[in-house]
């Protein structure tokens, strides 16, 4: 094959826990009588609360064929390429088994928010009443994996770690600036579970973190990278599993173009952001990618794309992330198709590809 897939999960193959009908019937098409896929395929998802191997074994149950985990590309996943921050001290935010998702990326001394919380219980004014020794050195980088269960407790000690230096038992410097750096994974806004309406993500977080940041020093939160969709280093990534992928199954013909199956009609570019994690990867071998929006997700086919792009705040509402450029052509999908089913027949049919 001359193709491969990336496919996002929520909205697409899921709705919060319960399977989209469409998702088992399509990936029967999409596998061997041997359960052995018949063109590379990747999952691009922007959950990072978990390890990629769970993530696997949920979609294998799900979708009735064997996943692995280098199928699997998690929001987190291209932390694994900046090395120059794995032997240092990083404090850790988010959900689920942090310290196993920090170390298995490459971090030898990750820290959580609650061992932060534990060796200075009088930062967090809401809950202070534990107060253990535990030794904690500088932090050299703050590494956001995803949305946190204690919101008010993660601003104040992520604020307190930026505007410390790292020091966070010392008192607040706004002079330093540029503060350490700051890694942040999945800026989704919202995100498609069993509600009727979406939930806030992560990029919601960021949100708060960002204007907390800039209301106290009047200077803007600074990130070192961004990554999880729909950011250039994710798809690039994805696109090295692919090759990977297909290298593995030793295909001979190069893969040409990507389709990203995914639930919401946004693209977007990264902007001044450091890009010397570019080095890592190989260039891409891939001519193009192209995009199919199903409508199991965000997508909502009434919203309007603004004519005029430095109108766009008056004109319609952007829930990219703060430091992405707005761009018309990468909201409008190249192919919108009901479900998951029906995308894969689509991209068969362009390809010419009969199983």
């Amino acid at each position: 094959p001359s193709f491969g897939f990336l496919f996002d999960i929520d909205g697409v193959l899921v709705r919060g826990k319960t399977p989209i009908p469409a998702a088992k019937t399509a990936f029967q098409k999409l596998v061997n009588s041997q359960g052995q896929f018949l063109v590379p395929v990747v999952f691009v998802t922007n959950a990072g609360n978990c390890l990629r191997q769970k993530k696997a074994d949920q979609l294998s149950h799900l979708l009735g064929v064997p996943i692995s985990q280098d199928q699997v590309m998690m929001s987190h996943s291209p932390l694994r390429m900046f090395k120059r921050y794995h032997e240092k001290c990083v404090l850790v935010s988010g959900q689920g088994p942090l310290l196993d998702i920090a170390q298995d990326l490459g971090f030898c001394q990750p820290i959580t928010i609650e061992t932060l919380r534990e060796k200075h219980p009088l930062l967090d004014v809401v809950d202070h009443d534990r107060r253990p020794n535990v030794l904690v050195s500088e932090y050299f980088s703050v590494v956001l994996f995803g949305e946190p269960v204690r919101w008010e407790t993660n601003l104040q000690l992520i604020i307190d770690v930026l505007l410390t230096s790292g020091f966070p038992g010392n008192p607040h410097h706004h002079e330093n600036y540029p503060h350490i750096p700051v890694l942040a994974c999945n800026m989704d806004l919202m995100w498609v579970a069993e509600a009727q309406s979406p939930r806030f993500g992560h990029g919601t977080f960021m949100v708060c973190l960002e204007n907390i940041y800039k209301k106290i020093t009047g200077k803007d939160l600074k990130y070192e990278a961004l990554m999880g969709k729909p950011s250039k280093l994710t798809y690039q990534y994805a696109e090295y599993l692919i090759r990977a992928q297909a290298a593995e199954r030793q295909w001979k013909q190069p893969i040409q173009t990507l389709y990203a199956v995914g639930g919401s009609a946004t693209l977007s570019q990264d902007d001044e952001i450091d890009n010397s994690w570019e080095t890592e990867l190989a260039s891409a071998a891939a001519a193009r990618c192209r995009s199919v929006l199903v409508c199991t997700g965000v997508y909502n086919p009434h919203t309007e794309v603004p004519l005029d792009t430095r109108e766009s705040i008056t004109e319609t509402v952007f829930h990219g992330h703060r430091d992405f450029r707005f761009d018309p052509g990468l909201v409008e999908p190249d192919h919108i198709v009901p479900d998951v089913d029906a995308a894969v027949d689509l991209v068969f049919q362009l390809e010419n590809f009969a199983p």
